[in-house]
């Protein structure tokens, strides 16, 4: 009897291991064949980062091992805070889901967001598809403001979607920096919806727009000259701007240029994808290679030629270091950038 009792212990214990041990031996085109990929997207649609991730998601299907179907979602928060956190605590870890949120939201928590309850370091980078360069707008037929020096002398109010995002955390950097003067509404769902109050007279510009989604989504008010583009927020110019200012040449002290750098490196990830925490590491490798043969793949770059999306791809495993990078940030620089941005 005893042996018997052994016996069905031992054959339990190899039953409960028993589906974890062939998940782990699945090869990704076993684990994706047949299934659904679900693709977050974290702002409403028809902004910027939901043109982008319904680009790519047309494609990125055919390059993944098993070829999914990949179905675009949105997931709207706190300007893509909730999708992190979402992502971090109760999304699925084996490599069924992946995401887009802010470029700037996975260093929410060393900024000290409180609504951040994640680590950006620990997520599954899976790449970007442009190194961003972001503009400051006005709105022509309100502002009052022809270039980025009116700022210092004349209020502007602007839009953003919430506190962490780039739409609010950028003027707040400009201002608490350098000493602009624009007052933020914040809470619009999505930035497609802050250029549309800015239309309507609700708000006088926009600061933290990408400037690929304004030649994707609005180059004839460029064109119409109905708007005007004050200063370029990166590390570096866009080819296509240079007369206008860089913000890192505003700087006039290191600590200056050092709170700078922390805030405008995530134009790096300027539209970034990632994948849970734990996903397998072949999985995990899989996502990365299809991500970048997508971004080389002739349709792909047909249909964002069509669109306008700039396309110009960082990989995952560059990603994965700048995050761990700016989570490096000395712990001060971090301090003064998150006071100025006023800890939300």
């Amino acid at each position: 009897m005893a042996r018997m009792s052994a016996a069905r212990r031992l054959i339990a214990a190899l039953a409960a291991v028993l589906p974890v041990s062939i998940a782990c031996a699945q090869s990704p085109a076993d684990f994706y064949k047949g299934k659904n990929l679900d693709f977050y997207i974290g702002y409403s649609v028809g902004g910027g980062y939901d043109l982008y991730a319904r680009t790519i998601a047309r494609h990125i299907g055919k390059h993944i091992p098993g070829t999914p179907t990949v179905v675009p979602k949105n997931m709207e928060g706190a300007g893509s805070l909730r999708l992190a956190n979402w992502m971090f605590r109760v999304a699925p870890k084996d490599g069924s889901v992946i995401a887009t949120i802010g470029r700037g939201t996975g260093f929410d928590p060393i900024l000290g967001v409180k609504g951040a309850t994640f680590d950006g370091t620990k997520f599954t980078w899976i790449g970007s598809a442009n190194n961003e360069v972001s503009v400051c707008v006005a709105w022509n037929a309100t502002s009052g403001i022809t270039k980025f020096d009116d700022l210092f002398t004349k209020e502007m109010t602007v839009g953003g979607t919430s506190t962490s995002a780039d739409t609010d955390a950028f003027p707040r950097i400009l201002n608490g920096v350098l000493g602009t003067k624009m007052k933020i509404v914040s809470g619009y769902p999505g930035g497609n919806d802050v250029v549309l109050a800015m239309e309507r007279g609700e708000v006088k510009g926009r600061c933290g727009w990408s400037w690929s989604s304004v030649i994707s989504t609005h180059k004839a008010w460029l064109d119409q000259k109905k708007m005007t583009v004050l200063t370029q927020l990166a590390l570096q110019k866009h080819p296509d701007l240079p007369d206008v200012p860089l913000i890192m040449d505003l700087a006039k002290t290191d600590e200056q240029k050092q709170i700078m750098r922390l805030i405008f490196a995530r134009q790096v990830m300027g539209r970034p994808y990632f994948a849970p925490p734990g996903v397998p590491a072949d999985r995990a490798e899989a996502l990365r290679k299809a991500f970048m043969e997508t971004m080389q793949d002739k349709d792909f770059l047909a249909d964002a030629e069509k669109a306008q999306l700039e396309v110009t791809p960082v990989s995952g495993e560059e990603v994965q270091k700048l995050v761990a990078e700016v989570y490096a940030t000395p712990p001060e620089i971090a301090k003064k950038a998150a006071a100025i941005l006023g800890a939300p």
